[in-house]
C-alpha cells in the first residue's frame, strides 16, 4: 500500500486528466426542447486550467459525453488533448501514456463516478471532487474539499502550481 501523502506527488506532477461531468460541471445537466445538454462551468476552474497550460503543464480530458460545446470551452483554455465520447477511459489514457510518454506516477486523474475508477487505479495521484460517489472517493488520495464544477479542479491545479513555482507568477511578471 502506498503510504506517500498526496502533497508528496505535486511537485513531480506533469499531467492533469480531468473528467467532465461532476469535474468540471456539477453533473446536472439542462435539456432544452430541442434535446440539447447545457452544462455550466466554473470561470475560476477555467482560469487555473488556463493558467496549468500555460505553465507547461499537460492537460487532458477523457469524457464520455460528447458535447461540443464543452470541446470549445476547453480548447478556448488552450486544451489540446479532449477526448470526448470515451466509453472506455482507460484505452484513452492508456494512450495518453504512450503518446507522451507519461511517467503514471507523475500523473493526476480527478473523476467523480464509477466509470472513472479504472483509471484513477492507472496513475499516481488519483483524486475526486467533494461531492463524488463513495466507490470513487475510497480509490482517491485526495478528496477535495470542493464539489464537481465549483471549484474542484481549480483547488487541484492551484495546489499543483503553487508547489512549482508557476502560481502568480506570469501575473507578478507582469506587474513588477
Amino acid at each position: 500500500m502506498d503510504t506517500k501523502n498526496y502533497k508528496e506527488y505535486l511537485k513531480d506532477v506533469t499531467t492533469l486528466i480531468f473528467d467532465v461531468d461532476g469535474v468540471l460541471t456539477d453533473s446536472s445537466v439542462l435539456v432544452t426542447s430541442d434535446g440539447e445538454m447545457l452544462r455550466k462551468m466554473s470561470t475560476r476552474d477555467g482560469y487555473a486550467l488556463k493558467t496549468a497550460v500555460d505553465a507547461g503543464l499537460l492537460i487532458c480530458i477523457i469524457s464520455g459525453g460528447k458535447n461540443e460545446g464543452v470541446r470549445k470551452r476547453l480548447e478556448g483554455l488552450g486544451v489540446k488533448e479532449i477526448y470526448l465520447g470515451a466509453h472506455d477511459k482507460v484505452v484513452q489514457l492508456n494512450n495518453l501514456f504512450e503518446t507522451h510518454q507519461l511517467n503514471p506516477e507523475n500523473v493526476i486523474y480527478m473523476g467523480d463516478d464509477i466509470p472513472d475508477i479504472p483509471p484513477m487505479k492507472l496513475v499516481g495521484l488519483p483524486t475526486c471532487p467533494l461531492d463524488a460517489v463513495p466507490e470513487v472517493k475510497a480509490v482517491s488520495k485526495y478528496v477535495s474539499h470542493k464539489k464537481g464544477g465549483q471549484g474542484a479542479v481549480r483547488d487541484i491545479l492551484e495546489q499543483v502550481l503553487k508547489v512549482q513555482g508557476h502560481w502568480m507568477k506570469a501575473f507578478d511578471a507582469q506587474y513588477d
